[in-house]
């Protein structure tokens, strides 16, 4: 009985509530970000993790070098002590033959104000230590401009995926509108006596065909749009719309040797080894200055007394001269920087290598590339002429709409070559700035744009 009144309270509520609640109001679809290439990269240098860590690291290693300077640098301090003692003066030998001295003094106090300051004068293991440090944050700039490089190779490959999804996107509701007015013709003809079931019939299944290839793709879009906000540092859901569709821009390709020569000079990764060697280089005559003196300069001056009202100025300047006799250390740490130094040689001369590999490499898959794009916009053309013509061959009665279905595969399949080959050829353009260096500041006029004035590297914060 409760549980019958209980129901009935439950539905009156739902009642109440159905009539006396306001309309359904839609809520606004969120507005579409609208993403340029230069924007994207800007974003992902501003907002990747990789770039942030190579920034840090930078800033350490600029830090360690303030810290090596300061071997350089006089040190001063200033102290103040006050000392309440007794002494056992039988203890420390002090005694008078006739004379009755206690064999223990006081208690008394002692005050004692010093400034002290010492200064190298000549020290060069600490110098070369230095010049060290200051190689490695030159190594470290570097290697922060190669990571601003790969994130610009990385989004700009990215967008290019994104674009090349959109476009296979539109080829397919090209390809379906296509269907959907074969389909209408076919049922036409078919109504007039013209066309038979079985071109009805193929026509369905063209356009159920058209239909789940741009079920896949639009799948295809999504996920490219999401990879590409997750590294440029919007939120995943973000719902982004490229301004800039993926076309074909030619680009004249420079000569092999004058490339390569290019690269050496400008690739961040390659100068990063050659600033890591100049390190090792300083290190290693800092391990030999060990056997070298050192000469430093230092005092104190302050006041010294029993108490503080009788302080008297008390002082000393001195100069030290150190000279290592045995130090069994230093050969030990001299054959380790030169084996580090000849493994870094080998790595240097590696690199150089593979740089001239990227880079023809880079120039032979650009050449093809262009050739197939040539290739493939010609197929495009023959084939929507194909199309065209079987159509109108279907339309006037003298043929059944075999060939059309026909010529419609061969035109998707034209397209979607054409956007293969419109993709490889921007990639390899991206590949070819990535190979010959300074990807962020040359990007623009691989891939056919004007240079961002936005895109400069801030230099390190500790870079001078």
């Amino acid at each position: 009985m409760l549980a019958r009144f209980g129901i009935r309270i439950t539905l009156a509520v739902l009642v109440v509530r159905f009539f006396t609640a306001g309309p359904v109001v839609a809520q606004p679809e969120a507005a579409r970000y609208r993403l340029t290439l230069d924007d994207a990269i800007r974003r992902g240098l501003q907002t990747h993790l990789r770039v942030g860590t190579a920034q840090a690291r930078l800033e350490e290693l600029g830090a360690t070098r303030e810290r090596a300077r300061a071997g350089l640098l006089p040190r001063a301090r200033l102290e103040a002590t006050s000392a309440l003692q007794n002494r056992n003066l039988a203890a420390l030998g002090i005694s008078a033959p006739g004379i009755p001295i206690p064999d223990v003094v006081g208690p008394f106090s002692t005050y004692d104000v010093r400034a002290s300051a010492e200064h190298p004068l000549l020290d060069l293991r600490a110098y070369h230590t230095v010049r060290a440090a200051e190689k490695l944050q030159a190594a470290a700039q570097q290697d922060y401009q190669e990571a601003r490089d790969q994130i610009v190779s990385l989004v700009a490959t990215l967008y290019l995926n994104a674009q090349a999804a959109g476009a296979r996107l539109e080829a397919a509701r090209a390809r379906l509108a296509t269907a959907e007015e074969l389909l209408r013709l076919a049922r036409e003809r078919h109504e007039v006596g013209v066309a038979t079931g079985v071109d009805v019939l193929r026509a369905e299944v063209e356009l159920a065909d058209a239909r789940q290839r741009l079920l896949e793709v639009q799948t295809d879009e999504q996920r490219a749009l999401l990879q590409l906000a997750r590294n440029i540092g919007l939120r995943p859901g973000t719902p982004i719309e490229l301004a800039e569709p993926l076309q074909f821009e030619p680009l004249a390709l420079p000569e092999p040797a004058p490339a390569v020569a290019a690269a050496l000079s400008a690739r961040a990764d390659y100068r990063a080894l050659l600033e890591q060697r100049a390190a090792l280089q300083r290190e290693l005559q800092a391990s030999r200055a060990r056997r070298w003196p050192r000469l430093l300069l230092g005092g104190n001056y302050g006041g010294l007394g029993r108490s503080v009202g009788n302080l008297r100025g008390t002082g000393v300047l001195q100069a030290t001269l150190a000279v290592a006799l045995f130090d069994p250390d230093r050969s030990g740490e001299h054959a380790e920087i030169e084996a580090r130094l000849r493994a870094l040689e080998a790595q240097i001369a590696d690199r150089q290598r593979g740089i001239e590999q990227e880079v023809r490499d880079a120039l032979l898959a650009l050449d093809s590339a262009t050739a197939e794009v040539r290739v493939a916009e010609e197929g495009l053309r023959l084939a929507a002429r194909e199309l065209e013509l079987a159509r109108e061959r279907f339309a006037a009665g003298v043929a059944s709409n075999l060939e059309v279905v026909s010529a419609q595969s061969t035109l998707a399949r034209a397209r979607q070559n054409h956007i293969l080959a419109v993709t490889r050829h921007t990639e390899f353009k991206m590949a070819l700035a990535r190979a010959v260096g300074a990807t962020e500041q040359n990007y623009p006029r691989y891939l056919g744009r004007r240079a961002d004035p936005g895109s400069e590297p801030p230099r390190g914060r500790h870079e001078e």
